[in-house]
């Protein structure tokens, strides 16, 4: 029996991009379906996050994403440009925000679709990759290519859609909520969370002991 489910992932998070590719690639050699939930970033949720933190904390998450990354031999370089617009500086989030509200629509529209998990990954890669102006020319548009979706469709849902989108991935929040934890990456198995893109194989363990087998 297929056993299932749900990624809590935001397009903001780092670790987000450090994990999907991994979980992407336990669905396709294991009988899993892992749900794509978007959720948005503590940018939108929490603004003033940041600016609460210790000040080693940027210091420490841009050296240990990079190392991450380093170790698991997934492409990395800071997203040109953030998906937040934000002042590095004083760490604080600016009022417009061209960017996250239509990529975690684009997210939610493709989970609809059963492809979130391969959407993210796609444009995953585009963002946090090490590309340059991933928002411009076709480069969205490959990504959905690459996962068998048309952006031209997921763009046109996600703006007559937005406030259903809205609820959806509102939703997914409280979802993550009732299941114990609060960030992303979570991926929730038979009710128990995996916070953490250093939690994947934690999470295999687990399912393997429910019954996950090879494909």
């Amino acid at each position: 029996m297929t056993l299932t489910a749900d990624l809590f992932w935001s397009f903001r998070s780092p670790y987000s991009y450090l994990a999907v590719g991994r979980y992407r690639a336990l669905a396709a050699s294991h009988d899993v379906t892992i749900n794509l939930r978007t959720v948005y970033p503590l940018a939108v949720r929490q603004p003033d996050f940041f600016e609460r933190n210790h000040p080693n904390w940027l210091s420490y998450t841009v050296r240990d994403m990079i190392r991450v990354a380093q170790f698991h031999g997934i492409p990395f370089g800071p997203p040109r440009p953030d998906p937040i617009v934000q002042d590095i500086a004083t760490r604080a989030i600016a009022t417009e925000q061209p960017y996250i509200y239509r990529l975690t629509r684009l997210g939610q529209a493709a989970a609809r679709r059963g492809k979130g998990l391969a959407f993210a990954h796609e444009a995953g890669l585009l963002i946090w990759g090490g590309a340059q102006d991933w928002h411009l020319g076709d480069h969205m548009a490959g990504a959905a290519r690459r996962a068998g979706l048309d952006l031209a469709e997921l763009d046109a849902e996600a703006e007559r859609e937005a406030e259903q989108l809205d609820t959806e991935i509102a939703a997914n929040q409280v979802a993550l909520e009732i299941a114990g934890h609060w960030g992303v990456p979570t991926l929730v198995f038979d009710g128990e969370p995996f916070f953490g893109q250093d939690r994947i194989e934690m999470a295999k363990w687990r399912m393997e002991q429910k019954g996950l087998r090879p494909r």
